[in-house]
């Protein structure tokens, strides 16, 4: 594995604003459509989503409650792993219009893992998680 290459984040960029034209929108299919047939998926709701169907039903558990949303990636490092797939993990920068339009912004941390399948790039991993406050260390 070496650490990024250019055009590994141009692709990343590319993906974001894919990424982007659906989330503007709310389209769970369009957002789904980015990702894997098998891909993996942990967002910001409970549960683990696998495969683009339950991605798509993820995003779509969101209808009624998000208008729009823009994610800008931020301080991510890449590492690539063949010529066909890297990983990126940094934060991730959300802004949301709540259905009843209020305006709202997150900041998360982020893990994606892009392959290229049939000539084009897509998610094949996904984990999205709040940055913990304290190390989570369970109780006594």
């Amino acid at each position: 594995m070496t650490l990024q290459t250019d055009s590994s984040a141009q692709i990343l960029t590319q993906m974001q604003q894919s990424w982007n034209q659906a989330a503007r929108v709310w389209n769970p299919r369009g957002l789904a459509a980015l990702y894997a047939e098998d891909a993996l998926f942990y967002g910001g709701r409970a549960g683990h989503s696998v495969g683009a169907g339950a991605i798509e039903g993820y995003f779509s558990s969101y209808d009624g409650v998000l208008r729009s949303a823009v994610l800008t990636l931020i301080e991510q490092e890449i590492i690539k792993i063949n010529d066909d797939s890297f990983m990126a993990q940094g934060l991730g920068s959300f802004a949301f219009v709540l259905e009843d339009g209020r305006a709202t912004k997150s900041v998360l941390r982020t893990t994606l893992v892009l392959v290229k399948l049939k000539g084009h790039w897509k998610i094949q991993l996904h984990h999205f998680s709040v940055t913990p406050t304290a190390p989570p260390l369970g109780d006594a």
